[in-house]
C-alpha cells in the first residue's frame, strides 16, 4: 500500500509541474503574440475631411484623439501636418 500511495504522489506532482510550466509558457507565447500584432497594426488615422468639415473642426478631432490616447504624439504631429499642409 505504501508503493502505491508513493506513486500516486509522485504522479501527481510531476502532472502539477507540467501543467504550471505549460501554462507559463502559453502566458510567455500569448504576450509576445499580443505584442508582435500591436507593432504589426497600422496606426490609426484621423477620418478623410468631410466637404464641409473645415480644417479647425479636424484639428480638434485631432486633438481629442490625442487625448484619448489613441495617437501619440508623432501620429499627431504626422496628421497634423497632412491637416495644415
Amino acid at each position: 500500500m505504501p508503493g502505491l500511495l508513493r506513486g500516486m504522489a509522485r504522479v501527481a506532482v510531476v502532472s502539477g509541474t507540467a501543467t504550471a510550466a505549460s501554462n507559463r509558457v502559453n502566458r510567455r507565447q500569448s504576450a509576445r503574440w499580443a505584442a508582435q500584432d500591436q507593432e504589426q497594426a497600422p496606426p490609426p488615422t484621423a477620418a478623410p475631411a468631410a466637404s464641409g468639415e473645415s480644417r479647425m473642426d479636424q484639428l480638434k478631432a485631432l486633438g481629442e484623439l490625442k487625448a484619448q490616447g489613441v495617437l501619440n504624439d508623432a501620429e499627431f504631429e504626422a496628421e497634423k501636418a497632412r491637416i495644415l499642409g
